[in-house]
């Protein structure tokens, strides 16, 4: 068991990955998804391990071929990571049981054995983005999880996800080239990819560099803003989130944009904050202003859409700015706020999209005007949504809630009333389009396109209630979100300059 516990974080690496031969292989769906599940109930245990250890004794650092790092490749566990580890692999596991219904309602059976191949590549991908130390195997599992993305993306059931998916490839080629000129300028000037080195040299190079490394700084934030679908740099993820299998979206909304925002934070906080004073620059003037513009302007038009999936597409894009928007405060409070959102964020909407793919799974729509009385059709379906609605508004009792108490108090701390109130005006406008959504579905006498819907299996109904449930959890128990988020806030801020 010891010689297993000392290789866990390429463990964590290799078994999706190989997952992903087995099924790609195996070429039967059953068979495929058996390899799914087994894998993604597996991950959360070699995650949970890492964190328990580095929360008891620190950072882990593991060199892979026995190279020490520079020189070698590094896969270094902290807590900011092992809590990012933790969420995707807990995403994966708990949302995997609703996969095989739904996957096997929206996609041709030859083509279910990819999907779940994908996924497990997908998988690969985000937990390598988050374990690895070394800046550009960082963009080697980008690519990963990217290209295995857009077959996920492409293999939706409307013809449109082709084009979601083509839209997405020409935008997440875009991002990844601005964030590999980024870590080319950093190894012009340090010499080296790992991480910490690369922190270490900086401050040094400084001095004679600082143009060379404020340009390093500005090609990486925008190359990984793309991939987190930072407003403006948004566009590709409303078709994605709309055209792809129900669930696959309910796992990228969940987690990939996720890792790109841990990436972020890393290069911000880790990295360049040790030789750039953050405060002083307009970065984060800049984050700050487009957050604050995606909280109000894809709320704005989450208000007009009339499908209940590209709604929730819209909201993910205004509920990321709550992230960043605390990433931009560079304070404990904001960071907090916005480290925890990644977590509340992925329950909720994880929850959501669950909720819709059951939805077409019965209705076979999710046009609004089709939706009416549906909840008294699919009453459980329906209560796990509304629940995860009124988290996404922040309601008191719910883990919402206190990602936005946080933020508002990261605001207070630096003496912006206003961006309180703009925290509050944001939530009222989610109240519209989640209103309009409870309305319809609630309020209304069943229509036709819904009279023959009840609730889904126990396999598509289970995944849906417990996250509805840790939303409601994690609106009142903290330790395991807030608390890690904080102590992960703390030494991020400690090491700046």
């Amino acid at each position: 068991m010891n010689a297993v516990w000392a290789h866990l974080p390429i463990l964590i690496v290799l078994v999706p990955l190989f997952g992903a031969l087995l099924a790609g292989f195996t070429r039967r769906a059953d068979p495929a998804f058996a390899i799914a599940l087994v894998v993604s109930w597996v991950i959360p245990f070699c995650a949970g391990a890492m964190l328990w250890q580095v929360l008891a004794s620190g950072p882990i650092s593991y060199h892979l071929g026995s190279w020490a790092p520079p020189w070698g490749i590094e896969y270094r566990v902290d807590a900011l990571n092992a809590f990012v580890l933790m969420l995707v692999s807990m995403i994966g596991a708990v949302t995997m049981p609703f996969a095989r219904r739904s996957v096997g309602f929206e996609i041709e059976e030859g083509q279910r054995p990819w999907f779940y191949c994908m996924y497990l590549l997908c998988l690969t991908g985000l937990l390598g983005i988050a374990v690895t130390g070394d800046a550009f195997n960082a963009f080697v599992f980008l690519e990963i999880s990217s290209l295995s993305t857009y077959v996920l993306i492409a293999l939706g059931r409307d013809r449109r996800a082709l084009l979601a998916a083509f839209q997405y490839l020409i935008m997440g080629t875009i991002g990844a080239t601005f964030y590999v000129v980024g870590v080319g300028l950093l190894y012009l000037m340090t010499g080296s990819l790992n991480m910490v080195d690369i922190a270490a040299r900086l401050g040094p190079a400084w001095a004679d560099n600082s143009r060379t490394i404020i340009a390093a700084l500005a090609f990486v934030t925008v190359g990984v803003s793309l991939k987190l679908a930072l407003f403006p740099l948004h566009v590709w993820l409303p078709n994605a989130y709309s055209y792809a299998p129900s669930w696959a979206t309910a796992f990228l909304s969940a987690t990939a944009t996720k890792v790109a925002i841990y990436l972020l934070v890393r290069f911000l906080f880790s990295i360049f904050g040790v030789a750039i004073d953050l405060r002083a620059l307009p970065v984060a003037a800049i984050i700050i202003g487009l957050s604050l513009a995606a909280m109000y302007i894809a709320s704005l038009i989450a208000v007009f859409q009339s499908s209940l999936s590209r709604m929730l597409a819209y909201s993910s894009v205004a509920q990321i700015g709550y992230i960043t928007l605390g990433i931009g405060f560079v304070n404990l409070a904001g960071l907090t706020g916005g480290l925890v959102h990644i977590v509340n964020h992925a329950l909720m909407k994880a929850a959501l999209f669950l909720a819709v793919g059951a939805v077409f799974f019965r209705a076979r729509t999710v046009q609004l005007d089709d939706l009416a009385g549906i909840g008294r059709k699919m009453p459980i379906t329906m209560t796990a949504f509304t629940v995860a609605c009124f988290g996404l508004i922040g309601t008191p009792g719910t883990s919402g809630f206190i990602s936005k108490w946080y933020l508002a108090l990261g605001a207070i701390e630096r003496g912006w009333w206003l961006v309180v109130f703009l925290i509050v005006g944001s939530s009222l406008i989610a109240l519209i389009y989640v209103g309009r959504v409870l309305e319809i579905a609630w309020l209304r006498e069943p229509s036709a396109a819904v009279a023959e819907a009840r609730d889904p299996p126990l396999s598509m109904l289970a995944p849906l209630v417990l996250l509805a449930a840790a939303t409601i959890y994690f609106g009142f128990d903290t330790e395991w979100t807030a608390g890690i988020a904080s102590t992960t806030a703390k030494g991020l801020l400690g090491g700046l300059r």
